[in-house]
């Protein structure tokens, strides 16, 4: 292996690894601020025991996010100094933004939270977690615009001269229709994340209770929070649904390699069918002709596509033709450039993404038949079913991450096909990795990263299982200078207390 492939394999392994946490935070801090906001408005206990509950594991799996998105940073820096000298004029812009205007306010925000439980006012102390999960969302939005950025440059010129991006339009950068599409993509993916999350770990909880013979209680507390999470289960699969619609067919017109080797489709066709399942060697695009395709839905892809069933679409053969001649045979060191992803990745985490995003909705379909009109279950494969599909939609989200971003390759910074796009602003992923840091000392760094977040990854299943297994507490005291049991005079005299 050299330098090259050491370092891919770091990033990629560094950001898979980071991104499980990710969109569990992003979904679940509106949720429990929900979940506040009910106990606020109600004054019933149930929803402060549930926010706490919720919001105890939270703040576990924030601050594991934080902790493994930081080295995401060095290694722009390091590994990849060539990608960071080329687009960093425009790609810091807004990682600076999401540092300053997000990341600061969310923290400062949270801590305000965690430690202000009995210090601040029920509805300031509420605005606080709101305040997180708004900015923990502006964070994503953010983040997005730089990576929409590679998959589709705007607001941007290529200075010969300096041999570099430089940003000419921060606005263009930050309405990219790429990231008008994929922002609403990811958010609605991490509310399906957190709604089963929720209401996997109520209904094992409920049926737990109801075997126990304590059904009250399940019907009092828990039941509740599967309702909860099956409406945000129900909302935002739609809402995935219509937005991977929406960027699938931005997909087909930015990056048509992807969605071409996404298909495995060879040769240029009409009516193409989308297939359930395929066979051969899926590997590189010079592969693709000996791969038979099953389980066919006809014209579902030039559908999926251009909403026309029988719209014609390339296939990588000749997609492979025209990057040739207008982006060259060769690379720096004479070898013949592929311009056509892996098919076995790009096939199979697209397929992966959408399996595994069913997961959820049989959870949210059971979960809404055996609590509808007040009841709850106390059917063990009820409990089940929700512990197993807690991972799905982690997984789905994953598959999805990997497909958008190994479906880009060769490209770091994918080239703008559109009419009147950015000219000269693109670069092969083989050019953006450093040429001084050794191989050796990205390797070493690569196994340090990884028995890093093995351990880390320890750590955070023990500390989840750990309080998601104690439950939510018997009985939560209202502890804000609101409630007139607590005496507002010795506010000032207690110290700063960890909530949790």
């Amino acid at each position: 292996m050299d330098t090259l492939d050491v370092a891919r394999w770091q990033f990629g392994i560094t950001t898979v690894y980071h991104f499980i946490f990710v969109p569990l935070t992003i979904g679940l801090a509106p949720l429990v601020a929900i979940m506040q906001t009910a106990w606020v408005r109600t004054g019933n206990e149930r929803w402060l025991r549930l926010t706490k509950f919720f919001g105890k594991l939270l703040l576990i799996n924030f601050a594991i996010g934080v902790a493994t998105g930081i080295v995401q940073e060095f290694q722009f820096g390091m590994a990849w100094s060539e990608y960071s000298r080329f687009v960093g004029d425009v790609f810091g812009a807004p990682l600076a933004m999401e540092a300053l205007a997000a990341f600061f306010v969310e923290s400062t925000f949270l801590g305000l939270w965690i430690f202000g439980w009995d210090k601040l006012p029920k509805k300031v102390h509420l605005a606080c977690i709101w305040a997180v999960a708004i900015a923990t969302n502006l964070s994503a939005y953010f983040i997005l615009a730089a990576n929409s950025w590679m998959q589709h440059p705007v607001g941007a010129t290529f200075n010969a001269e300096r041999g570099r991006a430089e940003m000419t339009d921060i606005g263009a950068v930050l309405s990219n229709n790429t990231l008008l599409a994929a922002f609403p993509h990811t958010i609605s993916a991490a509310f399906l994340t957190a709604g089963t999350f929720v209401a996997g770990i109520a209904a094992w909880w409920m049926v737990r209770l109801v075997r126990a013979g304590q059904a009250d209680k399940a019907r009092d507390v828990y039941r509740p929070a599967v309702v909860l999470g099956v409406i945000v289960m129900v909302i935002s699969g739609v809402g995935v649904a219509l937005s991977g619609d929406q960027q699938a067919k931005l997909m087909f017109e930015q990056q048509p390699t992807k969605m071409a080797a996404a298909e495995a489709l060879c040769q240029t066709t009409s009516s193409v069918p989308f297939s359930i399942l395929a066979i051969g060697p899926l590997g590189t695009g010079d592969d693709c002709d000996q791969v038979t395709h099953l389980l066919e839905i006809p014209g579902a892809l030039s559908f999926l596509a251009t909403g026309d069933f029988s719209a014609t679409l390339q296939g990588t053969d000749q997609l492979q033709q025209s990057y040739e001649e207008k982006f060259g045979y060769t690379d720096a060191n004479g070898d013949p450039i592929s311009y056509i992803p892996n098919l076995a990745v790009t096939y199979w985490g697209f397929r992966l993404m959408i399996g595994f995003a069913l997961g959820s909705a049989a959870l949210a379909v059971v979960a809404f038949w055996v609590t509808r009109k007040g009841r709850v279950s106390g059917n063990v494969w009820v409990g089940r079913l929700g512990i197993a599909a807690i991972a799905t939609p982690f997984l789905a989200s994953s598959f999805g991450w990997i497909f958008t971003e190994m479906g880009r390759q060769p490209w770091v910074v994918a080239p703008n096909p559109n009419p009147g796009g950015v000219d000269g602003v693109w670069l092969l992923t083989a050019r953006g990795v450093s040429t001084v840091t050794s191989t050796g000392t990205i390797l070493t760094s690569l196994i340090a990263f990884t028995l890093l977040y093995g351990v880390l990854a320890v750590f955070w299943y023990r500390l989840m299982h750990r309080y998601a297994i104690q439950g939510v507490a018997d009985s939560e005291h209202d502890p804000s200078p609101d409630n007139p049991d607590n005496d507002p005079g010795t506010a000032h005299e207690r110290p700063l207390s960890f909530a949790y």
